[in-house]
Order: C-alpha cells, then structure tokens, then sequence
C-alpha cells in the first residue's frame, strides 16, 4: 500500500461533478478575470471568515505582501515574524521594503513565543505578523493587548488555518489584516494559486483593491505603484464548491489526528497539542520523533508519504542569514525533529492503520 502525504485526486473524486460543472459554467460564461466567480467568493469568505471585507489575490504570499503595502509598511519599518514557518511570511515584509525581525517559537504550539516578541518591539516596529503554523491558533488575546499598547498592527498569516477558531472566532478575523492561501494542498484548496487579504477595515480593503489591479481604482489611471495579482476566475468557482465543504472537512482531519493521538500515546512519538479555547484544523499533522532520519528511512520502505516542515529555520536561510545574532534553539530543534505524516479527510480508517504501524515500528527501532 502506498499512502501519499496528501491525496487531492481523492477530494476531487468525491466531489467532481460540481466541480466539472463549475469550470464549464466559466468556459461558456467567458469571462475568466475579476469574474462573478471571484465576487461571489470574496463574499462568501468574508461571512465564514466573520469580516465585513475580503479581497481575492493571486496567491498567500500576495495576501502578505499586498496588505503590508496597504497599511503604509516599508523602508525603516520592522515587522516581527518567527523563525520556524514557511519563507513567504518573511519574504514578504523585504518585498515591501521593511526589515524582518525573527523571534523564536513556542516548543509546544511551534507558534509564536510572545514573550519572545516582546523584548524584540523597538520604535521601529510597525507590526507583527503571527502564523497559524499547521493549522493551530495562536494565543491571540495576549498578542492583540501587547499591539494595542504598542500602537502595532497584526497581520494574520492565515494560510495554514482556514476555519480555525480561537476562543470562538475564527483566526484570520481576530487581527487587524487576515491573509489566505489556496494553495491546492491547503484546507481550502484550489487547482493552482490564490490567495484572499480579509479584514473589518474598509480603507485597508479599498487599498488592497487598488494594489491588485495596477495601482489604479479607475482603468488606465494608476493612483499609485500596484500589481497584477487577481485571484483567477477559474480558481474562485473551484474554491466556491469546496467551501461548503470546509467545515466537514476540518471536522474529518480534527478525528484523524485524535486517532494518531490516541495510536502513539506512551510512545516515543510526540503529537500535536491543541491550545485550551482552540481548535487546531490540522493543515499538516506533524510528529515528533526520534533519529528522524531513520523515520523517514522505514516509512519510505513502506510506502508511507512523509515530509519535512521545515527543514532549514528562517534565521539560517542564506536570504535571512545574519539578520540577527540572537539564539532561537527552539526553531532550530523543530527543524530537526518534525515530521509530517499523512492525513488528509479522504483517508481511509485501513490507510491511517498502516501509517500507524509504520511510524511505530520506525519510532521503536530507534530507541
């Protein structure tokens, strides 16, 4: 048996004729940029989300870049970001020209360590962007008091979390800014790049909308340097159909990681926790475990897809090297002892069984 990481053409299957019917209703509609499509979407995330704005983009790291411009960030500003997460969420603050401060992570949550943020805010810092790393929430009331007594705007970095909660909200709506990404293999994916920038402020939202499209609110008369990134017409009928589906679909990945909870109890695996008032979505389901080396060795022998988020810490990239001389042993640890495993909704109980049994007998024999 061959277990992927993630399996998209069975999500596919279980929903494809709406799906099909979707992409024909665009082909024959012809209208394939800022279509209804992408109107109709950036509605309907808006009301899931629990925000009055949504603005459809051409990918997560868009979402990033294009909200920083929004709000006035660049040259001299510094945005605290973590260390332990995906490239674009640093990327992003240098393509808006602001300087990235790295801040180590929490070693339970691989989120956030706010302590940590607070020794690194200066009078430079302008914001700070929190990353809902794997799908699990961080502590945002601490975070959302410390950026109001500092006059700091926080910038959600949703693209792992979509349909997560915290302490009854759903992340992406706690923030001043929300950014998502559809990336195919995300919660809510499409079948190529998107991404949506979600927010209560109608400034932040109009400036977004202009950003998007050339920098111009009316066509050919550009009010500032923009972009093209418009989230396709195509992409948004996708992501139409399979948003009904988010919830079911959280729900499913939330009772496959408590059977891998239950399955690698008083092992030498150690599982995702889940915050007190959160509800981790389970993005990626990302173990800890010994040697992982020869893990990854005995899973690969036995036809059990697996990968590594992420394997180099920001602060040691060659893009990000240098920036600070500050330790952060937590980032570093993570980088060598996590390993994703597969889960994914369409999983089967026969599936999640042999993947447990692999990554036990991989664990065991490392002892």
């Amino acid at each position: 048996m061959t277990i992927p990481l993630v399996d998209l053409v069975a999500q596919y299957r279980t929903i494809q004729p709406a799906i099909e019917r979707a992409i024909q209703s665009v082909l024959e509609g012809g209208h394939y940029v800022m279509g209804p499509n992408v109107s109709a979407l950036e509605r309907e995330i808006a009301a899931y989300v629990g925000v009055e704005h949504a603005v459809g983009v051409a990918s997560g790291t868009d979402a990033l870049i294009l909200s920083l411009r929004a709000l006035g960030i660049g040259a001299g500003d510094e945005v605290i970001v973590p260390s332990y997460t995906f490239l674009a969420t640093a990327s992003a603050v240098l393509h808006a020209g602001a300087t990235p401060v790295l801040v180590d992570v929490d070693p339970e949550t691989y989120c956030l360590d706010l302590r940590a943020v607070e020794t690194q805010i200066t009078a430079k810092t302008r914001a700070i962007i929190p990353v809902h790393l794997f799908g699990q929430p961080v502590d945002m009331a601490p975070l959302m008091e410390l950026a109001a007594a500092r006059k700091l705007t926080v910038i959600e970095d949703n693209a792992q979390a979509l349909g997560a909660r915290y302490r009854g909200q759903r992340t992406g709506a706690i923030g001043h800014v929300g950014c998502l990404s559809f990336f195919p293999s995300k919660n809510l994916g499409g079948y190529g790049d998107g991404g949506m920038v979600v927010t209560r402020d109608a400034e932040i939202a109009s400036r977004v909308r202009i950003l998007r499209t050339h920098g111009w609110r009316r066509k050919y008369e550009p009010e500032v340097l923009g972009f093209n990134s418009r989230l396709d017409e195509m992409q948004a009928a996708i992501l139409r159909v399979k948003l009904p589906h988010l919830d079911g679909w959280n729900a499913e990945r939330r009772r496959r990681a408590g059977r891998y909870a239950d399955a690698f109890a008083n092992t030498e695996v150690g599982t995702p926790v889940e915050r007190a008032g959160s509800t981790h979505v389970h993005h990626l389901y990302v173990v800890k475990v010994p040697d992982r080396a020869a893990v990854q060795h005995t899973l690969s022998e036995r036809g059990v897809g697996h990968a590594v988020y992420y394997p180099v810490p920001l602060h040691r990239t060659a893009l990000l090297r240098g920036t600070s001389s500050r330790p952060y042993p937590i980032s570093d640890a993570l980088a060598e002892q996590l390993l994703a495993i597969p889960l994914y909704p369409e999983m089967s109980d026969e599936q999640q069984a042999t993947v447990v049994a692999a990554v036990r007998e991989a664990a065991l024999a490392t002892k």
